[in-house]
């Protein structure tokens, strides 16, 4: 079986019409080649070996999805320095006028132009943003992103942040500037990448306290992660049922070092149930990103 036929057997024995990846890259060639540049060489902000498995091109990647039957994904560009955000989501804007199944996506950088530029994308379509503070070397609430936020809230558009202190922790990263950024814009749709790894906790606490946090589950359930990480801790895991509407599915291809199917299987081995299953990978996305033409799926 390839892997993208494993993929398929997961979602069809929970009746799903597919799956929906709410962390899936595709970056402009130069730019994604100086990132798997920085996976090859285990730079400073990876610290591991981290052998990328999905090396293909990228239009065979798209035809892996595909055949996996990942039915939405978005492109989750994101700034590393001023001035750069125009030229992702210029690039990001094409890929997706292009491809049906690509959600258009969008990054910004603590930049006087940010202002300005967020709310011309919300108008133009922009399905889903990205922030990284890791790789970006920002604090969620850099006084530069204040009217982004404003903006985001008001709109109801997701933002996925990184800003766990996974794989490798900076002054920037950590729970204490999304929480401050939360506590003014409470309505704000922020999706916590990789459940926060590895303050797991604390940023659980943030999705329990506002009902706009979301929870994304890439690489968090993966024994690669553990390794990493530490495994996602047990007394955790009865918390995270009980937030069955506001955890997501995410994988972070195409840099996994394993079987896209892992970390699904990851997921099923929290016992949760199959419900919690469906609205994790499927259900949930579908609420969020308004994409209710492609149905709700029930037991």
């Amino acid at each position: 079986m390839t892997d993208a036929e494993d993929v398929r057997a997961f979602w069809q024995e929970l009746g799903l019409p597919g799956l929906i990846d709410l962390h899936v890259h595709f970056l402009p060639p130069r730019i994604e080649a100086a990132v798997w540049r920085e996976f090859d060489s285990e730079g400073d902000l990876i610290g591991r070996p981290w052998p990328i498995r999905y090396r293909g091109t990228a239009e065979e990647r798209r035809a892996f999805l595909g055949e996996a039957g990942v039915r939405r994904f978005p492109t989750l560009p994101y700034a590393h320095k001023p001035g750069v955000a125009g030229f992702l989501n210029d690039w990001s804007r094409d890929l997706a006028a292009k491809e049906p199944a690509v959600l258009r996506s969008a990054t910004f950088y603590p930049e006087p132009e940010a202002a300005a530029y967020v709310p011309e994308l919300v108008a133009d379509g922009v399905r889903v943003f990205k922030a990284h503070l890791q790789v970006g070397a920002f604090h969620l609430d850099d006084p530069l992103l204040e009217p982004v936020w404003g903006t985001l809230a008001e709109a109801g558009t997701p933002i996925v942040v990184h800003a766990g202190s996974g794989p490798v922790g900076t002054p920037y990263t950590g729970s204490a500037s999304t929480a401050r950024v939360l506590a003014r814009h409470p309505r704000l749709r922020l999706v916590v990448a990789h459940m926060g790894a590895p303050e797991w906790e604390e940023f659980l606490v943030l999705a329990e306290r506002h009902d706009s946090v979301l929870l994304d589950t890439s690489m968090a359930f993966s024994d690669f992660f553990a390794d990493g990480h530490g495994a996602y801790p047990e007394d955790l895991v009865p918390r995270l049922g009980d937030l069955q509407d506001r955890v997501v599915w995410g994988s972070d291809f195409p840099t996994i070092p394993f079987a896209y199917r892992e970390q699904l299987d990851g997921l099923a081995a929290l016992g949760l149930g199959d419900d919690w299953l469906r609205d994790v990978t499927w259900n949930n996305a579908v609420r969020l990103l308004d994409l209710e033409s492609l149905g709700r799926s029930g037991g």
